[in-house]
Protein backbone atom coordinates (compact mmCIF):
# COMPACT_ATOMS: atom_id res chain seq x y z
CA UNK A 1 0.00 0.00 0.00
CA UNK A 2 1.46 3.47 -1.22
CA UNK A 3 2.08 5.66 2.00
CA UNK A 4 -0.32 8.35 0.15
CA UNK A 5 -2.84 6.62 2.31
CA UNK A 6 -0.90 6.53 6.11
CA UNK A 7 -4.00 5.31 7.65
CA UNK A 8 -3.76 1.73 5.88
CA UNK A 9 -0.24 1.93 6.97
CA UNK A 10 1.11 -0.47 9.73
CA UNK A 11 1.70 2.32 12.20
CA UNK A 12 0.65 6.22 11.25
CA UNK A 13 3.65 8.68 10.62
CA UNK A 14 4.77 10.90 13.08
CA UNK A 15 5.25 14.08 12.25
CA UNK A 16 7.18 17.13 14.15
CA UNK A 17 5.35 20.64 13.59
CA UNK A 18 7.90 23.44 14.71
CA UNK A 19 6.65 26.79 14.71
CA UNK A 20 7.07 30.11 17.37
CA UNK A 21 3.07 30.85 16.48
CA UNK A 22 0.68 28.97 18.53
CA UNK A 23 -1.96 29.56 16.01
CA UNK A 24 -0.03 28.15 12.68
CA UNK A 25 1.31 24.89 15.28
CA UNK A 26 -2.49 24.36 15.94
CA UNK A 27 -3.88 24.55 11.89
CA UNK A 28 -0.61 22.54 11.69
CA UNK A 29 -1.79 19.99 14.30
CA UNK A 30 -5.61 19.84 13.42
CA UNK A 31 -4.78 19.56 9.18
CA UNK A 32 -2.53 16.34 10.00
CA UNK A 33 -4.62 14.61 12.94
CA UNK A 34 -7.16 15.37 10.49
CA UNK A 35 -5.16 12.87 7.99
CA UNK A 36 -4.46 10.20 10.60
CA UNK A 37 -0.87 11.31 11.51
CA UNK A 38 0.59 11.71 14.71
CA UNK A 39 1.86 15.10 15.80
CA UNK A 40 3.89 16.38 17.60
CA UNK A 41 4.63 20.37 18.03
CA UNK A 42 7.76 22.37 19.77
CA UNK A 43 7.48 26.00 19.78
CA UNK A 44 10.90 27.28 19.18
CA UNK A 45 13.75 25.71 17.40
CA UNK A 46 15.90 24.64 20.58
CA UNK A 47 12.41 22.72 21.86
CA UNK A 48 12.19 20.94 18.22
CA UNK A 49 15.64 19.81 18.40
CA UNK A 50 15.13 18.21 22.32
CA UNK A 51 12.78 16.67 20.63
CA UNK A 52 14.54 15.19 17.93
CA UNK A 53 17.06 13.54 20.21
CA UNK A 54 14.43 11.85 21.87
CA UNK A 55 11.93 10.90 19.56
CA UNK A 56 11.71 8.78 16.45
CA UNK A 57 9.83 10.72 13.36
CA UNK A 58 9.14 10.68 10.06
CA UNK A 59 9.10 14.10 9.04
CA UNK A 60 9.92 17.46 10.30
CA UNK A 61 8.10 20.68 9.20
CA UNK A 62 9.73 23.91 10.43
CA UNK A 63 8.84 27.39 9.74
CA UNK A 64 11.93 30.01 8.65
CA UNK A 65 11.61 32.64 10.74
CA UNK A 66 12.20 31.85 14.51
CA UNK A 67 14.05 33.77 17.45
CA UNK A 68 17.20 32.42 19.14
CA UNK A 69 17.65 29.59 16.37
CA UNK A 70 15.87 29.66 12.59
CA UNK A 71 14.46 26.96 10.51
CA UNK A 72 17.60 26.38 8.70
CA UNK A 73 19.68 25.78 11.35
CA UNK A 74 16.65 23.32 12.85
CA UNK A 75 16.90 22.05 9.60
CA UNK A 76 20.51 21.11 9.79
CA UNK A 77 20.26 19.56 13.24
CA UNK A 78 17.33 17.27 11.87
CA UNK A 79 19.64 16.09 9.22
CA UNK A 80 22.30 15.12 11.86
CA UNK A 81 20.03 13.63 14.20
CA UNK A 82 17.71 11.77 11.97
CA UNK A 83 18.99 11.70 8.74
CA UNK A 84 16.13 9.69 6.85
CA UNK A 85 13.13 11.62 8.78
CA UNK A 86 11.68 13.89 5.53
CA UNK A 87 12.64 17.80 5.67
CA UNK A 88 9.55 20.28 4.82
CA UNK A 89 10.46 24.52 5.39
CA UNK A 90 7.92 26.59 5.75
CA UNK A 91 8.34 30.11 4.81
CA UNK A 92 6.69 33.45 4.52
CA UNK A 93 9.39 35.26 2.71
CA UNK A 94 10.68 34.60 -0.62
CA UNK A 95 13.95 35.08 0.16
CA UNK A 96 16.10 33.23 -2.17
CA UNK A 97 19.79 33.36 0.02
CA UNK A 98 17.45 31.50 3.20
CA UNK A 99 15.90 28.57 0.77
CA UNK A 100 19.37 27.83 -0.47
CA UNK A 101 20.92 27.73 2.97
CA UNK A 102 17.79 25.62 3.88
CA UNK A 103 18.93 23.42 0.66
CA UNK A 104 21.81 23.23 1.11
CA UNK A 105 22.79 22.87 4.89
CA UNK A 106 19.11 20.76 5.78
CA UNK A 107 19.02 19.23 2.76
CA UNK A 108 15.32 19.70 2.44
CA UNK A 109 12.63 17.87 0.56
CA UNK A 110 10.29 21.00 0.03
CA UNK A 111 10.07 24.62 0.94
CA UNK A 112 6.02 25.91 1.24
CA UNK A 113 5.00 29.33 1.73
CA UNK A 114 2.98 30.72 4.04
CA UNK A 115 0.25 31.30 3.86
CA UNK A 116 -0.05 27.82 2.52
CA UNK A 117 -2.47 25.58 0.21
CA UNK A 118 -3.86 22.64 2.72
CA UNK A 119 -4.24 20.64 -0.47
CA UNK A 120 -0.61 21.72 -1.54
CA UNK A 121 0.70 20.95 1.41
CA UNK A 122 -0.62 17.59 2.52
CA UNK A 123 0.28 16.49 -1.31
CA UNK A 124 3.74 17.30 -0.27
CA UNK A 125 3.65 15.36 2.90
CA UNK A 126 2.21 12.66 1.22
CA UNK A 127 4.94 12.39 -1.54
CA UNK A 128 7.76 13.37 1.07
CA UNK A 129 6.69 10.24 2.84
CA UNK A 130 6.33 7.49 0.38
CA UNK A 131 9.76 9.09 -0.98
CA UNK A 132 10.96 8.02 2.40
CA UNK A 133 9.16 4.42 2.50
CA UNK A 134 10.45 4.20 -0.92
CA UNK A 135 14.29 5.15 0.15
CA UNK A 136 13.90 2.83 3.15
CA UNK A 137 13.22 -0.17 1.16
CA UNK A 138 15.54 0.23 -1.27
CA UNK A 139 18.43 0.64 1.61
CA UNK A 140 16.49 -2.91 3.01
CA UNK A 141 16.89 -4.54 -0.54
CA UNK A 142 20.41 -3.15 -0.81
CA UNK A 143 21.20 -4.81 2.93
CA UNK A 144 19.38 -7.87 2.44
CA UNK A 145 21.28 -8.28 -1.22
CA UNK A 146 24.63 -7.51 0.66
CA UNK A 147 23.41 -10.34 3.41
CA UNK A 148 22.16 -12.57 0.68
CA UNK A 149 25.53 -12.27 -1.58
CA UNK A 150 27.70 -13.06 1.76
CA UNK A 151 26.08 -15.80 2.51
CA UNK A 152 25.84 -17.02 -1.16
CA UNK A 153 29.53 -16.49 -0.66
CA UNK A 154 30.33 -18.11 2.39
CA UNK A 155 28.02 -21.28 0.59
CA UNK A 156 30.28 -21.12 -2.33
CA UNK A 157 33.37 -21.75 -0.08
CA UNK A 158 31.47 -23.90 1.42
CA UNK A 159 30.70 -26.22 -1.92
CA UNK A 160 33.62 -25.42 -2.78
CA UNK A 161 35.68 -27.01 -0.17
CA UNK A 162 32.78 -29.92 -0.22
CA UNK A 163 33.84 -30.24 -3.83
CA UNK A 164 37.38 -30.70 -3.72
CA UNK A 165 36.90 -33.02 -1.14
CA UNK A 166 34.71 -35.31 -2.84
CA UNK A 167 37.18 -34.56 -6.18
CA UNK A 168 40.03 -35.97 -3.86
CA UNK A 169 38.14 -38.49 -2.89
CA UNK A 170 36.96 -39.60 -6.55
CA UNK A 171 40.24 -39.31 -7.65
CA UNK A 172 41.50 -41.59 -5.13
CA UNK A 173 39.01 -44.37 -5.99
CA UNK A 174 39.65 -43.63 -9.63
CA UNK A 175 43.56 -44.38 -9.03
CA UNK A 176 42.46 -47.65 -6.99
CA UNK A 177 40.07 -48.76 -9.79
CA UNK A 178 42.82 -48.35 -11.93
CA UNK A 179 45.50 -50.57 -10.23
CA UNK A 180 42.94 -53.11 -9.92
CA UNK A 181 41.80 -53.14 -13.68
CA UNK A 182 45.49 -52.98 -14.51
CA UNK A 183 45.74 -55.98 -12.10
CA UNK A 184 42.59 -58.02 -13.53
CA UNK A 185 44.12 -57.09 -17.00
CA UNK A 186 47.76 -58.74 -15.64
CA UNK A 187 45.96 -61.31 -14.00
CA UNK A 188 43.61 -62.17 -17.40
CA UNK A 189 46.52 -62.26 -19.29
CA UNK A 190 48.50 -64.89 -17.33
CA UNK A 191 45.26 -66.54 -17.08
CA UNK A 192 45.02 -67.10 -20.77
CA UNK A 193 48.79 -67.88 -21.26
CA UNK A 194 48.34 -70.68 -18.22
CA UNK A 195 44.94 -71.90 -20.51
CA UNK A 196 47.15 -72.00 -23.70
CA UNK A 197 50.15 -73.90 -22.09
CA UNK A 198 47.79 -76.54 -21.31
CA UNK A 199 48.31 -78.39 -24.96
CA UNK A 200 52.05 -77.13 -24.83
CA UNK A 201 52.57 -78.97 -21.99
CA UNK A 202 51.84 -82.47 -23.74
CA UNK A 203 54.37 -82.12 -26.63
CA UNK A 204 57.99 -80.86 -25.91
CA UNK A 205 58.36 -79.34 -29.69
CA UNK A 206 54.79 -77.13 -28.55
CA UNK A 207 56.63 -75.44 -25.41
CA UNK A 208 56.55 -71.88 -26.67
CA UNK A 209 55.05 -71.88 -29.53
CA UNK A 210 51.81 -70.30 -28.97
CA UNK A 211 53.69 -67.15 -26.91
CA UNK A 212 56.09 -66.80 -29.66
CA UNK A 213 53.20 -66.80 -32.22
CA UNK A 214 51.51 -64.82 -30.64
CA UNK A 215 54.47 -62.24 -30.00
CA UNK A 216 55.00 -62.47 -33.88
CA UNK A 217 51.39 -61.93 -35.41
CA UNK A 218 51.26 -58.75 -32.48
CA UNK A 219 54.03 -56.98 -34.05
CA UNK A 220 53.08 -58.24 -38.18
CA UNK A 221 49.71 -56.52 -37.18
CA UNK A 222 51.77 -53.36 -35.57
CA UNK A 223 53.69 -53.22 -38.29
CA UNK A 224 50.91 -53.07 -40.58
CA UNK A 225 49.38 -50.39 -38.47
CA UNK A 226 46.61 -51.42 -36.02
CA UNK A 227 45.68 -50.11 -33.40
CA UNK A 228 46.60 -51.24 -29.93
CA UNK A 229 43.05 -52.95 -29.62
CA UNK A 230 42.95 -55.07 -32.41
CA UNK A 231 46.69 -55.95 -31.95
CA UNK A 232 45.90 -57.46 -28.22
CA UNK A 233 42.90 -59.47 -29.71
CA UNK A 234 45.51 -61.10 -32.47
CA UNK A 235 48.00 -61.26 -29.74
CA UNK A 236 45.54 -63.48 -27.17
CA UNK A 237 44.26 -65.15 -30.79
CA UNK A 238 48.13 -66.27 -30.86
CA UNK A 239 48.06 -67.76 -27.26
CA UNK A 240 44.54 -69.53 -27.79
CA UNK A 241 44.95 -70.59 -31.41
CA UNK A 242 45.80 -74.22 -30.87
CA UNK A 243 43.16 -74.43 -27.80
CA UNK A 244 41.18 -76.40 -30.31
CA UNK A 245 43.54 -79.26 -30.30
CA UNK A 246 43.23 -80.02 -26.55
CA UNK A 247 41.29 -83.82 -27.38
CA UNK A 248 43.51 -84.47 -29.48
CA UNK A 249 46.28 -87.95 -28.52
CA UNK A 250 49.68 -87.31 -27.79
CA UNK A 251 49.84 -89.24 -31.38
CA UNK A 252 48.37 -86.45 -33.23
CA UNK A 253 49.77 -83.83 -30.91
CA UNK A 254 53.41 -85.03 -32.08
CA UNK A 255 52.75 -85.66 -35.98
CA UNK A 256 53.63 -83.01 -38.40
CA UNK A 257 50.83 -82.26 -40.69
CA UNK A 258 52.64 -83.34 -44.15
CA UNK A 259 52.53 -86.98 -42.65
CA UNK A 260 48.49 -87.18 -41.22
CA UNK A 261 46.60 -89.32 -43.89
CA UNK A 262 42.88 -89.28 -43.87
CA UNK A 263 41.05 -89.75 -40.76
CA UNK A 264 43.77 -88.41 -38.63
CA UNK A 265 43.73 -85.32 -41.29
CA UNK A 266 40.30 -84.83 -40.65
CA UNK A 267 40.11 -84.81 -36.82
CA UNK A 268 42.70 -81.99 -37.31
CA UNK A 269 40.58 -79.79 -40.08
CA UNK A 270 37.92 -79.88 -36.97
CA UNK A 271 40.42 -77.86 -34.44
CA UNK A 272 39.73 -73.84 -35.80
CA UNK A 273 36.09 -74.99 -35.26
CA UNK A 274 36.36 -76.29 -32.00
CA UNK A 275 38.74 -73.93 -30.45
CA UNK A 276 35.90 -71.29 -31.70
CA UNK A 277 33.50 -73.06 -29.80
CA UNK A 278 35.63 -73.15 -26.92
CA UNK A 279 35.84 -69.35 -26.70
CA UNK A 280 32.45 -68.19 -28.10
CA UNK A 281 30.74 -68.94 -24.52
CA UNK A 282 32.97 -65.81 -23.11
CA UNK A 283 31.28 -62.62 -24.27
CA UNK A 284 34.86 -60.80 -24.09
CA UNK A 285 36.28 -63.32 -26.72
CA UNK A 286 34.02 -63.25 -29.49
CA UNK A 287 36.26 -61.27 -31.67
CA UNK A 288 39.47 -63.90 -30.84
CA UNK A 289 37.11 -66.71 -31.43
CA UNK A 290 36.47 -65.51 -34.74
CA UNK A 291 40.42 -65.40 -35.57
CA UNK A 292 41.04 -68.35 -34.26
CA UNK A 293 38.42 -70.44 -36.52
CA UNK A 294 39.33 -68.61 -39.89
CA UNK A 295 43.95 -68.73 -38.95
CA UNK A 296 43.44 -72.08 -41.15
CA UNK A 297 41.63 -70.69 -44.09
CA UNK A 298 43.87 -69.97 -47.59
CA UNK A 299 43.60 -66.56 -49.40
CA UNK A 300 42.77 -68.46 -52.17
CA UNK A 301 40.06 -70.27 -50.63
CA UNK A 302 41.16 -73.99 -50.04
CA UNK A 303 41.20 -73.28 -46.33
CA UNK A 304 39.05 -74.76 -43.54
CA UNK A 305 36.87 -75.27 -41.87
CA UNK A 306 34.99 -72.75 -44.11
CA UNK A 307 37.13 -72.03 -47.30
CA UNK A 308 36.69 -68.62 -47.26
CA UNK A 309 39.01 -66.41 -49.53
CA UNK A 310 40.94 -63.45 -49.96
CA UNK A 311 39.77 -60.28 -47.73
CA UNK A 312 36.57 -62.24 -46.66
CA UNK A 313 39.32 -63.32 -44.03
CA UNK A 314 39.68 -61.54 -40.84
CA UNK A 315 42.73 -59.83 -40.84
CA UNK A 316 43.72 -61.02 -37.83
CA UNK A 317 43.13 -64.71 -39.19
CA UNK A 318 45.55 -63.80 -41.67
CA UNK A 319 48.23 -62.35 -39.82
CA UNK A 320 47.82 -65.72 -37.57
CA UNK A 321 48.10 -67.82 -40.66
CA UNK A 322 51.45 -66.26 -41.35
CA UNK A 323 52.83 -66.14 -38.05
CA UNK A 324 51.91 -69.74 -36.62
CA UNK A 325 52.95 -71.26 -40.03
CA UNK A 326 56.52 -69.36 -39.78
CA UNK A 327 57.02 -70.58 -36.13
CA UNK A 328 55.07 -74.10 -36.91
CA UNK A 329 57.60 -74.96 -40.17
CA UNK A 330 60.91 -74.62 -37.45
CA UNK A 331 59.63 -76.74 -34.79
CA UNK A 332 58.45 -79.45 -36.94
CA UNK A 333 54.66 -79.16 -36.25
CA UNK A 334 53.90 -78.77 -40.19
CA UNK A 335 56.79 -80.13 -42.14
CA UNK A 336 58.61 -83.51 -41.59
CA UNK A 337 61.98 -82.00 -40.65
CA UNK A 338 62.15 -78.30 -39.08
CA UNK A 339 63.54 -75.67 -41.33
CA UNK A 340 65.46 -72.79 -40.40
CA UNK A 341 64.37 -69.65 -40.13
CA UNK A 342 65.36 -68.43 -43.90
CA UNK A 343 63.86 -71.96 -45.38
CA UNK A 344 60.44 -70.90 -43.18
CA UNK A 345 60.50 -67.39 -44.85
CA UNK A 346 61.22 -68.77 -48.21
CA UNK A 347 58.28 -71.13 -48.21
CA UNK A 348 56.06 -68.89 -46.66
CA UNK A 349 56.88 -66.18 -49.80
CA UNK A 350 56.26 -69.27 -52.07
CA UNK A 351 52.56 -69.19 -50.73
CA UNK A 352 52.12 -65.61 -50.79
CA UNK A 353 48.67 -65.11 -52.91
CA UNK A 354 48.04 -68.41 -52.51
CA UNK A 355 48.34 -69.68 -49.17
CA UNK A 356 48.41 -66.39 -47.48
CA UNK A 357 47.68 -62.77 -47.82
CA UNK A 358 50.57 -60.79 -50.02
CA UNK A 359 50.28 -58.00 -48.03
CA UNK A 360 51.06 -59.94 -44.26
CA UNK A 361 53.97 -62.04 -45.95
CA UNK A 362 55.60 -58.95 -46.78
CA UNK A 363 54.76 -57.69 -43.25
CA UNK A 364 56.44 -60.64 -41.77
CA UNK A 365 59.30 -60.29 -44.06
CA UNK A 366 59.80 -56.59 -43.01
CA UNK A 367 59.27 -57.81 -39.45
CA UNK A 368 61.42 -60.80 -39.63
CA UNK A 369 64.80 -58.99 -41.42
CA UNK A 370 64.24 -55.51 -40.09
CA UNK A 371 64.23 -54.23 -43.67
CA UNK A 372 61.54 -52.43 -45.80
CA UNK A 373 60.92 -55.09 -48.98
CA UNK A 374 60.22 -52.88 -51.67
CA UNK A 375 59.14 -54.88 -55.13
CA UNK A 376 59.20 -53.86 -58.69
CA UNK A 377 56.00 -55.13 -60.29
CA UNK A 378 56.50 -56.23 -63.79
CA UNK A 379 53.30 -55.65 -65.62
CA UNK A 380 52.02 -58.94 -67.80
CA UNK A 381 48.90 -59.23 -69.87
CA UNK A 382 47.01 -62.09 -69.20
CA UNK A 383 43.86 -64.39 -70.31
CA UNK A 384 40.87 -65.40 -67.78
CA UNK A 385 42.26 -68.72 -67.43
CA UNK A 386 45.80 -67.40 -66.16
CA UNK A 387 44.31 -65.55 -63.39
CA UNK A 388 45.04 -66.61 -59.66
CA UNK A 389 43.74 -65.40 -56.46
CA UNK A 390 45.91 -62.87 -55.13
CA UNK A 391 47.02 -61.50 -58.46
CA UNK A 392 46.58 -57.22 -58.34
CA UNK A 393 45.33 -55.68 -61.35
CA UNK A 394 47.27 -52.72 -62.71
CA UNK A 395 44.91 -51.28 -65.01
CA UNK A 396 41.19 -50.64 -65.27
CA UNK A 397 39.35 -54.02 -66.76
CA UNK A 398 36.89 -52.05 -69.26
CA UNK A 399 34.66 -53.75 -71.71
CA UNK A 400 34.91 -52.92 -75.45
CA UNK A 401 31.58 -50.37 -75.02
CA UNK A 402 33.10 -48.53 -72.25
CA UNK A 403 31.87 -49.90 -69.06
CA UNK A 404 33.97 -50.59 -66.27
CA UNK A 405 34.05 -53.57 -64.69
CA UNK A 406 37.07 -53.68 -62.13
CA UNK A 407 39.29 -51.27 -61.11
CA UNK A 408 42.90 -51.22 -61.07
CA UNK A 409 45.16 -52.01 -58.00
CA UNK A 410 42.42 -54.49 -56.90
CA UNK A 411 43.14 -57.78 -55.43
CA UNK A 412 42.01 -60.89 -57.21
CA UNK A 413 39.61 -63.17 -55.30
CA UNK A 414 38.68 -66.87 -56.68
CA UNK A 415 35.21 -65.61 -56.64
CA UNK A 416 36.48 -62.35 -58.77
CA UNK A 417 37.75 -64.46 -61.32
CA UNK A 418 34.78 -66.35 -61.57
CA UNK A 419 32.56 -63.68 -62.09
CA UNK A 420 35.05 -61.94 -64.69
CA UNK A 421 35.10 -65.30 -66.46
CA UNK A 422 30.53 -65.57 -66.90
CA UNK A 423 30.60 -62.36 -68.25
CA UNK A 424 33.45 -63.37 -70.59
CA UNK A 425 31.05 -65.99 -71.42
CA UNK A 426 27.99 -64.19 -71.97
CA UNK A 427 29.50 -60.92 -73.87
CA UNK A 428 31.17 -63.96 -76.30
CA UNK A 429 34.61 -61.80 -76.13
CA UNK A 430 37.65 -62.24 -74.87
CA UNK A 431 39.27 -60.29 -71.91
CA UNK A 432 42.81 -59.06 -71.44
CA UNK A 433 43.64 -58.38 -67.64
CA UNK A 434 46.77 -56.62 -66.69
CA UNK A 435 48.20 -57.76 -63.43
CA UNK A 436 51.21 -57.04 -61.30
CA UNK A 437 54.21 -59.83 -61.25
CA UNK A 438 56.60 -59.31 -58.83
CA UNK A 439 60.28 -59.70 -58.92
CA UNK A 440 63.12 -60.20 -57.07
CA UNK A 441 63.03 -57.45 -54.22
CA UNK A 442 65.54 -54.79 -54.35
Amino acid sequence: MSALAPSAQASPARILCIDDEPNILASLRRLFKMQGYQVLTAGSGAEGVALLEREEVDLVISDMRMPEMDGVAVLARARELRPEAVRILLTGYADVQLILGAINQGEIYRYITKPWDDNELLQALRQGLERRTLRAEAQRLEALTARQNEELRVLNAGLETQVARRTAQLRSVHDELLVSNDKLKKNYITAIKMFSGIIEMRGAHLAGHSRRVADLARKIGVHMGLDAREAQQIFIAGLLHNIGKVGFSDAMLAMPVSMMNGESLGVYRQYPQRGEQLLMPLEDMREVAAIVCAHQERFDGEGFPKRVAGLDIPLGARILAVASAFDGLQIGTLVQHPLRPEQALALIIDGSGKRYDPAVVLALRETVTGKVVTEQAAESALSVLQLRPGMRTTRDLVTRDGALLLSAEHLLTERMIAQIAEYERLAKSALTIYVAIATEPS
